[in-house]
């Protein structure tokens, strides 16, 4: 059954599970080493007491995961408490009776420990690859959300009818989820619609803060809980989370000469697909590594000092860490569990129960 903390913030983590060579040795590890290694990392997380394990969706060659919750199902046999979730599933491409039926079944045989972040994705590829128009990019997203809450309603037979799937027309829906719904999170990087969007919805806001200056987000906070307080739904469902690229050593200049390789190697892979061939320098990683900036990266206090400075300006009840990005090896991720679970996560739980008081 879940660990639940209460009434203080959830500490996770999250991997898209890349493909990518290690900068230093320029060695790739195989698709079937890093999905090994990507349990272990989850059974370490479980282990350390971390509340939240993450995976995302990608369907290209240089990543290892395309299915979440096939993942998913492995891991929870293998952990006791932590949640698990996509991150993000990618929902424009996603039939949403197959995503509800499979977290539904993750669901119950973790004893209830199925979530789901849902977002656009950072690419394209799954639009051709599923049959689908790229030109419907906003429409499918939108009657995919509708269709999903409406499966996730506790309702065993749902009739729905849509404009870009055939209807359901008293289809039994099967099976139902431990809890009876799944709880649902949208993940936003940067409009202000995706944020109402979650809000209306009733669904948490899992809010990207992956570079700049965080207090450029507020704004999207603020209107996640106007539409969500606007369309009625409690306050105890208005949840945030905020997820970033992680790195944690034992000074701040020891983590960002260990970190800015592996950082670099993931922004120009993922730069370079959006067209975009500048180089991450070294000094623009350490402005972007800065304490006013979005960037977790230094010793554990100016981590801990990092997320309670987040936690002043959106007041969120989770933190989600991307620990293993850019080819970094399976021991610096397990060392960067490690200091998370036992030196930040502690303080984090703390301080943000005081505040709740």
């Amino acid at each position: 059954m879940r660990a639940e903390h209460h009434d203080c913030m959830e500490i996770g983590i999250y991997s898209f599970a890349e493909l990518y060579p290690d900068p230093l040795t320029g060695k790739t590890v195989s698709a079937k080493q890093r999905l090994d290694e990507l349990i272990k990392l989850a059974k370490l997380a479980d282990d350390a007491g971390l509340d939240v394990f993450g995976v995302g969706e990608h369907h290209r060659l240089d990543y290892a995961v395309s299915s979440p919750p096939v993942i998913l199902s492995a891991i929870s046999q293998l952990t006791e408490n932590i949640k698990l979730t996509s991150a993000t599933t990618v929902l424009s491409t996603e039939d949403p009776v197959r995503l509800f039926e499979d977290f539904a079944t993750l669901d119950l045989i973790s004893n209830g420990r199925a979530e789901i972040i849902a977002g656009r994705g950072a690419f394209l590829d799954s639009f051709p690859l599923f049959g689908y128009d790229v030109g419907h990019y906003k429409e499918l997203f939108e009657e995919h959300i509708e269709l999903f809450l409406t499966l996730n309603s506790e309702e065993e037979v749902i009739t729905w009818k849509g404009c870009y799937r055939p209807p359901l027309n008293n289809a039994e829906i099967s099976p139902q989820p431990f809890h009876g719904s799944i709880p649902l999170w949208l993940g936003v990087s940067g409009t202000q619609e995706s944020a109402e969007r979650a809000g209306s919805a009733g669904a948490g806001l899992a809010l990207a803060v992956l570079s700049g200056d965080p207090r450029s987000s507020k704004p999207l906070v603020d209107k996640y809980r106007e539409a969500a307080s606007k369309a009625g739904h409690p306050p105890e469902n208005v949840k945030v989370a905020v997820t970033g690229h992680t790195f944690i050593s034992k000074t701040n200049e020891q983590a960002i000469q260990e970190f800015y390789p592996y950082h670099s190697n993931y922004w120009s892979r993922v730069h370079s697909y959006h067209g975009i061939h500048e180089p991450l320098t070294k000094e623009d990683f350490e402005r972007a590594a800065g304490k006013e900036t979005a960037l977790f990266v230094g010793s554990s206090q100016q981590i801990i000092e990092k997320i309670m400075h987040q936690y002043e300006l959106f007041g969120h009840q989770r933190f989600l860490a991307q620990i293993d990005i850019g080819g970094m090896p399976f021991k610096k991720a397990a060392e960067n569990i490690e200091r998370l679970a036992t030196e930040v996560a502690p303080v984090i739980r703390k301080e943000t129960s005081k505040a709740s008081d």
